[in-house]
């Protein structure tokens, strides 16, 4: 009888194993699907953009170019969503900034800010998100993920520095000096967060999704 029981909760134990292995499978292969739907593209994309526009204008004024956390919520865009649909997020918060809302760092808002100093910066995140996303998108690894957003922070350091200096007259090494240099750090704390916790808040999303379908 003993032998009996104990086979039959060996059988048991493997259907649920079988069991909890296919719904990871099955969750894995719908969870991409699930982020291509309408519904979640537009309803992501818009709670991304908000939360960039709760984010990025909290700042620290160090100089001409404050730190601030635009960067971290792109990079948590574009876990969440892929990077098309991430930079969309972005450039929708762009536009609410352009009109006046004040979402920009320091609580500003208008086409001023964009044609000031600091402007090519706030430009300068498109190719960032579009860069940094794409590795995302296409590696499993998260230190290519780190790659990539280093890289992109590269390119819109370029973009940002170069129309500082057109702006301001400032020669390129005190440029750097004011506005590169010092946010390097921080910039790297802020990509080593998003690829901690950004794949976790996508998975909850997706799980939400998937219980819901």
């Amino acid at each position: 009888m003993k032998s009996n029981q104990y086979e039959n909760k060996g059988t048991s134990d493997v259907h649920l194993t079988k069991e909890r292995n296919y719904i990871i499978i099955m969750e894995k292969q719908i969870s991409p699907s699930i982020r291509n739907t309408k519904t979640y593209t537009l309803v992501v994309t818009a709670l991304m953009a908000a939360v960039t526009c709760i984010l990025a204008p909290l700042s620290i004024p160090i100089g001409p170019v404050p730190i601030s956390l635009t960067n971290l919520a792109i990079y948590i865009s574009l876990y969440v969503l892929d990077w098309k649909k991430g930079t969309i997020s972005y450039l929708v918060y762009l536009l609410i900034g352009l009109v006046g809302v004040p979402v920009f760092s320091g609580f500003t808002g208008g086409v001023a800010k964009l044609a000031g100093p600091t402007g090519g910066y706030i430009i300068g995140f498109i190719p960032m998100a579009i860069i940094a996303g794409i590795a995302i998108d296409k590696y499993q690894q998260r230190w290519i993920h780190l790659i990539g957003m280093i890289i992109g922070t590269v390119v819109c350091y370029a973009f940002g520095t170069l129309w500082f200096c057109l702006q301001s007259g400032t020669p390129l090494m005190s440029a750097l000096s004011l506005c590169v240099f010092p946010f390097i750090p921080g910039d790297l704390i802020k990509m080593i967060i998003a690829i901690a916790i950004a794949p976790i808040i996508r998975e909850k999303i997706d799980k939400i999704k998937f219980s819901q379908n």
